[in-house]
């Protein structure tokens, strides 16, 4: 049985009532208060204050403080009125039983409706929180696409360059050839010349001496002058240069045998590795000979990350870039430190970096290829791009099917990728 509160206190104006209500020695909590609109409760076991007020109030507004082993209420009323008693009075059992039921189904209701409008508020608020970070996340691939432009466009402008230095090279080096050429064509002219001059000397000689003898014997003149046309020399060749027009080439191989689309590829790469080879020398020379190993540096990256040292393991590997850009595994081990980092845009960059020197696909990368999608995935996921991470999951199932991990990974991403459209 409840051991009822009797003792209590009240005082009104016309717009409130102030009730105080002894609870000396006891503990009570905001949860022991329990109030309608005509229903006022004090729950503290074995304790119980209960009253079913005059009229009605506003109890959204009314208050109830605790302190000095005393529960003072501010009771607002919705009529401005005296009341003739704090309680009602003169009313049967049935009725009071009514306005107590009454009272606990309104406080349920007022209840459900206040957990409705949590929920919708929490749903709204997470709504605008998803739509803020991907309005983010396109923002940041709108940036990283933007950057892949201008570099791009920087390495093809390096490109032409680079192709008109070496077409006035060629140019310059055909022009010095020809002068060469033309050089020595004279030089042969003038040894010709000199040839000849030589050889008419003693020719002119031996014909004084015929025209002597033949003023005293007609018949030795006939003889003289036959001997002096058989030894006599034909006259030399004109000179002339001979052009040869050959196409423009930089490659050795003829155009009729080239690949234009695996050469332009070279050309970039070659341009590429020489940027990278030129780019910071001063600091490349002070290193020791087998800190200018790309391969050493990568396993010396590979005991740092089994160490758990996340950060001089992406230096190591960030000075083996440098000296090797095109080792996929540099990027790929790397992918993994910036994960553990949570360099998320990082470990994509490195993975998508990775992927592209994978080429051609073949059984040898298959596992490479594997461990570049599932790490750019869970970049993805932990960004909350559920859907390009899905997406390398799958592309990684494709390569080798029986990864079970990858496959438990891929169908849990599946699941959250539902959970947030039903939620949205």
């Amino acid at each position: 049985m409840p051991v009822w509160l009797r003792e209590h206190r009240w005082r009104q104006t016309a717009d409130a009532v102030y009730l105080s209500l002894p609870v000396r020695g006891l503990r009570v909590t905001p949860a022991n208060i329990f109030c309608t609109d005509r229903y006022l409760k004090v729950s503290i076991p074995p304790f119980l204050f209960e009253a079913i007020l005059y009229a009605a109030i506003d109890d959204t507004n009314s208050t109830a403080k605790i302190g000095n082993g005393i529960i003072f209420f501010t009771l607002y009323k919705k009529e401005a009125a005296m009341w003739d008693s704090l309680t009602l009075v003169n009313a049967n059992k049935e009725k009071l039983q009514y306005l107590r039921e009454n009272a606990v189904l309104k406080a349920h209701e007022k209840a459900k409706e206040e957990a409705e409008a949590k929920k919708v508020t929490k749903q709204e608020h997470r709504k605008c929180a998803l739509e803020a970070t991907m309005k983010l996340e396109e923002a940041e691939r709108k940036r990283i696409e933007d950057l892949k432009e201008t570099e791009r466009q920087k390495v093809t402008k390096e490109l032409e360059l680079w192709k008109k230095q070496q077409e006035d090279a060629e140019k310059q080096k055909r022009v010095q050839k020809e002068g060469e050429l033309d050089q020595e064509v004279e030089q042969l002219k003038e040894k010709k010349k000199e040839k000849m001059n030589k050889t008419r000397i003693p020719n002119e000689g031996a014909s004084k001496t015929g025209l002597k003898a033949t003023k005293g014997c007609h018949g030795s003149h006939s003889m003289f002058s036959e001997n002096l046309k058989e030894e006599q020399l034909p006259a030399p060749r004109s000179a002339a240069t001979i052009k040869i027009n050959f196409t423009s080439r930089v490659f050795p191989t003829a155009l009729r045998e080239s690949r234009v689309a695996e050469e332009e590829e070279w050309l970039r790469k070659q341009a590429e590795a020489r940027r990278t080879l030129s780019a910071d020398l001063s600091e490349l020379e002070d290193l020791k000979e087998e800190e200018k190993n790309p391969d050493w540096l990568k396993d010396k990256g590979n005991k740092m990350f089994a160490m758990g040292n996340y950060l001089a393991a992406v230096n190591a590997y960030n000075l083996a870039v440098r000296l090797n850009s095109k080792l996929p595994l540099l990027y790929l081990n790397r992918a993994a430190c910036h994960l553990k980092l949570r360099n998320l845009h990082k470990a994509i960059e490195d993975s998508s970096k990775a992927l592209e020197l994978l080429t051609p696909p073949v059984p040898d990368n298959e596992n490479a290829r594997v461990k570049a999608y599932v790490r750019r995935g869970t970049a993805f996921c932990q960004l909350e791009l559920y859907t390009e991470g899905l997406q390398d999951y799958e592309a990684a199932l494709k390569i080798d099917p029986k990864r079970k991990t990858v496959e438990k990974d891929a169908e849990k991403i599946r699941h959250l990728i539902q959970g947030t459209m039903q939620d949205s």
